[in-house]
């Protein structure tokens, strides 16, 4: 069956069946309803061009990642993102346009982008704190949505976690059970979401009165190495942390085998609370027993984040003149095996 058959069977006009089953808010629900029930019924599905000319539309979301030399394609955090933010795209008939670039050729790869009318819409993720992709994108016209957000603008659409509350939580529950000495290895601090966690971290220490050794404060990317050799540095190093505080699960691995190199158990020679993002294929859960799961952690569903964020883009392209769309989520502090009071000294 195509378009103009499943038309006729409703007795509708082709453009009212292919706005209903493409999205378009004009069309009535009791009709979208039963265009959609006909198309199901049918098993019809229109194919990429015919929605192309049908809507007028790209039918595709724009992604860019730079490649630096530091980040990489097989982030598991970049994958899983991804997997969700593509479910999505794949239900609403989107396809989706990855262009990997040199670090330097980011804004013309957006503004390619804008030029060709490749995309009808853009994903920006990691944000930094002071990120000039905002502004690009206002001035392109293109609908877009950050997954994080920026220190400076507040007029766009976003959905973010609440990092500052998580980390100053995490910190919170380090000193009740009695550390003092807790290190922070962070993400990038000139990343949004890094930079506040860092001043979750500040917060809660500076509210007990205490001040953070700089020893203990380390950032970079979020590999199982550098957790490693972080942790390495500390535990080698003049007072030693009891605690760390960990960005990734990923470096939480790498601190985990510092500290097993060196005899030390964690949840009872030290502790470790890390963000999980509750990923795929490294997931806190994988080894779970009675007991709980290896780390306690803040957590947070990084393909679920994908999944909205691609349903509030969709819906921004669908609806361009509605206000920005915001969500700012919650995170879980799940108690694992990798905590307990802080040692004697």
């Amino acid at each position: 069956m195509n378009l103009r058959q499943l038309a006729d069977s409703l007795g509708l006009s082709q453009t009212t069946v292919s706005r209903a089953l493409n999205g378009y808010p004009e069309v009535r629900e009791e009709t979208r309803a039963r265009v959609l029930a006909a198309a199901s019924a049918a098993n019809y599905a229109p194919n990429s061009r015919a929605r192309r000319l049908a809507t007028g539309r790209a039918m595709t979301i724009g992604h860019v990642l730079p490649l630096s030399g530091r980040e990489e394609l097989v982030n598991p955090i970049f994958a899983d993102f991804l997997a969700g933010a593509g479910e999505v795209y794949a239900r609403e008939g989107y396809d989706l346009l990855l262009s990997i670039v040199p670090n330097g050729e980011v804004e013309r790869a957006y503004r390619q982008m804008a030029a060709n009318g490749s995309v009808d819409g853009v994903m920006l993720q990691s944000p930094r704190v002071e990120d000039a992709r905002i502004a690009l994108m206002a001035e392109l016209g293109m609908p877009f949505l950050v997954h994080g957000r920026t220190g400076r603008f507040d007029d766009y659409s976003w959905l973010d976690i609440a990092n500052v509350r998580a980390f100053r939580r995490a910190t919170e529950f380090l000193l009740d059970l009695g550390h003092r000495r807790i290190a922070l290895i962070n993400g990038q601090e000139e990343y949004d979401f890094a930079a506040r966690r860092r001043r979750g971290f500040g917060d809660a220490m500076a509210a007990r009165g205490l001040t953070p050794d700089p020893r203990h404060l380390c950032e970079g990317v979020m590999t199982e190495h550098f957790g490693f050799s972080a942790a390495a540095a500390m535990l080698d190093g003049q007072d030693p942390p009891t605690a760390f505080l960990v960005s990734s699960i990923i470096s939480a691995i790498g601190v985990r085998r510092a500290a097993s190199e060196r005899g030390l158990w964690l949840g009872r020679d030290i502790s470790v609370i890390c963000h999980d993002d509750v990923l795929s294929y490294i997931g806190n859960d994988a080894t779970t027993t009675p007991e709980g799961p290896p780390f306690t952690s803040t957590r947070s569903s990084i393909r679920d984040a994908g999944r909205r964020c691609a349903e509030i883009l969709i819906g921004l392209i669908r609806e361009p003149g509605q206000p920005p769309v915001q969500e700012l989520w919650e995170t879980e502090l799940n108690l694992g095996r990798s905590t307990g009071p802080a040692p004697a000294d």
